[in-house]
């Protein structure tokens, strides 16, 4: 028996019209079962997990399972959810975001078994998961970026850029000033000056936000670049970790088992992109100032008739966008203990623009992304250390963007941009 949806065409009449079946989602299920499959035929030994901390410890004990049988048991979890997901698309019901989660939870588990199975090293747990959210970090807070400034009708394809000039202000001023509290400062403020140029060209000028975007992009590239090369090479002390922020452990939460070392044992950059994901998310829909922002968005001459100034707001959002940008560009640096090199960002800014697409220009949407593109980051600076197969390492570095460019061509959808981005207001 089909599931119909019934179209009204005129009073008192009703077509009923076939739902599509969509077969997407379970065919890419099937193939990560496959995948499984193919792990559990060669996994074997023994692997042994750190469940509680970063690292191993005395006293608590690890947790030792059997490779192969733990990954046939996943294997099944595995089968029953792609079954299930059959079923939903036969009754044409849309698919489950529950089942794709805990598949994909399976699937990582029988890959950490499988590499780490009978290879006399640790699996540790907390520490692949804390360093997912310190590989996300920059993508959570330029998905942030794209959300605000694509909601009120701007496209930010300059995110690389400001997370460029972020990184850059952040430890050139926090390495001449001594301060990483000021680079921390500096940072924004030199996002939202790329943002300013964006809105200044595409807002104030008409020009196309797109193409604004990439040449704002190159821009940034060029001059971190001569920077880096003339100014900060005459001072090498302007480009040092010896100032970069403090890790600092949250009282009581940090002691908990396992979410401790993941959530609450950061540097403050950290608990600002908690604290900005629930911020945006409340402002966006529960105040004055994101429906003002989503109308200049969506229907920019119905926002001005009632009073609001279309440019006007898109002007100061989109340096509000490049604010939010510019602090991810301090995650590469004053926040990670790390130098600036040129293009330090490495192509993360459009993999934010992707994880703002895949995620509906929702900022939980966002985050889920960034932290599905953060695990893949991850997974990469973490295999060398648990597997004893050794794997090429610019095979693995190859992982984040492959990851990006399936999510977006297959898992988009019918997802609907803002209708007015990239369109400019003339007041007539």
């Amino acid at each position: 028996m089909s599931t119909t949806t019934s179209v009204a065409t005129a009073p008192n009449t009703r077509v009923d019209t076939a739902v599509p079946i969509s077969w997407k989602f379970p065919i890419v299920y099937c193939l990560t079962l496959a995948l499984t499959v193919v792990m559990a035929l060669k996994s074997s030994g023994i692997a042994e997990y750190v469940w509680y901390g970063l690292r191993p410890s005395k006293n608590h004990p690890n947790l030792k399972m059997y490779a192969a049988p733990t990954v046939w048991a996943l294997v099944a979890i595995i089968a029953l959810l792609t079954a299930y997901s059959f079923y939903r698309a036969v009754k044409r019901q849309k698919p489950s975001l529950a089942v794709g989660i805990a598949i994909l939870g399976c699937f990582l588990l029988a890959f950490m078994t499988y590499s780490g199975g009978g290879s006399g090293r640790f699996i540790t747990i907390a520490f692949l998961f804390a360093s997912t959210l310190t590989s996300a970090q920059p993508l959570i807070f330029g998905s942030m970026a794209g959300v605000v400034c694509e909601r009120v009708g701007v496209v930010n394809i300059a995110i690389e850029g400001q997370l460029l000039t972020g990184a850059f202000a952040g430890v050139t001023v926090a390495s001449a000033t001594g301060n990483p509290w000021l680079g921390l400062v500096a940072a924004p403020i030199a996002g939202s000056l790329i943002g300013a140029l964006l809105a200044f060209f595409s807002v104030r000028y008409a020009v196309d936000q797109i193409i604004v975007g990439v040449v704002l992009n190159v821009l940034c590239m060029g001059l971190t670049s001569f920077f880096l090369g003339t100014l900060v090479k005459q001072n090498p002390h302007w480009n040092s970790i010896k100032f970069a922020l403090p890790q600092w452990e949250i009282p009581v939460l940090s002691k908990i088992p396992f979410i401790g070392p993941v959530f609450f044992s950061h540097t403050i950059l950290m608990y600002i992109m908690y604290v900005a994901v629930f911020l945006l998310t409340f402002m966006l829909f529960r105040s004055r100032w994101g429906l003002r922002m989503r109308a200049c968005g969506e229907h920019p001459k119905a926002a001005d008739t009632v009073g609001i100034n279309v440019n006007r707001t898109r002007f100061l959002n989109t340096m509000f966008g490049g604010a939010i940008a510019g602090l991810g560009g301090a995650a590469f640096t004053i926040a990670s203990a790390s130098v600036f090199t040129e293009g330090i960002s490495a192509g993360k800014g459009y993999i934010a623009l992707a994880a703002m697409i895949l995620g509906k220009w929702h900022p939980i949407g966002a985050l889920g992304a960034s932290l599905m593109f953060g695990v893949a980051t991850a997974i990469v600076e973490w295999l060398p250390n648990v597997s004893a197969n050794a794997i090429d390492p610019s095979l693995l570095a190859m992982v984040p963007y492959v990851i990006t460019i399936l999510a977006v061509a297959g898992f988009v959808g019918n997802s609907r941009p803002p209708a007015a981005e990239n369109i400019p207001y003339i007041k007539s």
